[in-house]
């Protein structure tokens, strides 16, 4: 799958190595041209492997899953984002009794999300990575609202069957980290490893993103020091 986010003449210097229509719209914030090309990998976890690992080896897998269809002069850019509680990673519910006990087991304590960033540059084969670990906070729903958000399908396709960005459920109490991870795409730290490139926004990424997000930042002034 390719699809063109701008109109142009010229090849997009980069590549989202990704499907999800929220890194789509969070990287368009920094108003670059990209195009995507969907990587499909397998996203099972290794024996032992701690969350940074895991995040951090299914980016680069799936830069690298995605190099074969990109040109030579384009950088790749991949994400992966997992929910983890203690020792646990949670990935994508099977169904709708798997998603009930995700949630039901998150509701009323803090967890971690973690999100792995990889930038492949073609042209020499250097490879970036970037890591945001955010704690989140959720509140204490109640199983009928657990049933009616399982109803809407959304946690399907969710690591730990929740979007922090969901309307009607909001299932987060409080944040006080990067938001923009949580939902999959830590945008300060993909414009810190793009200046390592020396490929600047062309738009203010940190304003736009919280007034995208209706969020304000604690932290992106950190990250981007």
């Amino acid at each position: 799958m390719l699809e063109s986010f701008s109109v142009t003449t010229q090849q997009p210097l980069l590549i989202l190595a990704s499907n999800s229509p929220r890194r789509r719209q969070l990287l368009a914030l920094g108003d670059w041209m990209f195009n995507v090309i969907v990587a499909d990998v397998d996203e099972s976890t290794r024996v032992n492997e701690s969350p940074p690992d895991y995040v951090l080896r299914l980016a680069e897998t799936k830069a690298r899953a995605t190099a074969s269809r990109a040109h030579a002069d384009q950088i790749i850019l991949a994400a992966d984002t997992t929910v983890v509680d203690g020792n646990d990673i949670l990935g994508k519910p099977q169904d709708d009794m798997e998603a009930f006990a995700m949630l039901t087991r998150l509701r009323g304590r803090t967890h971690q999300v973690y999100t792995g960033v990889a930038l492949l540059r073609l042209s020499d084969g250097l490879l970036l990575k970037e890591l945001s670990v955010t704690d989140v906070p959720m509140r204490d729903y109640s199983d009928e609202e657990i049933n009616a958000y399982i109803q809407t399908g959304d946690p399907l396709d969710k690591a730990g069957a929740y979007a922090i960005q969901h309307p009607r459920f909001k299932p987060v109490a409080s944040m006080s980290g990067c938001y923009a991870s949580v939902m999959g795409l830590p945008m300060c730290h993909v414009v810190r490893a793009l200046r390592k490139l020396d490929i600047y926004p062309e738009a203010d990424v940190p304003m736009a993103c919280q007034s995208l997000l209706n969020y304000q930042c604690p932290v992106s002034q950190s990250i981007l020091q």
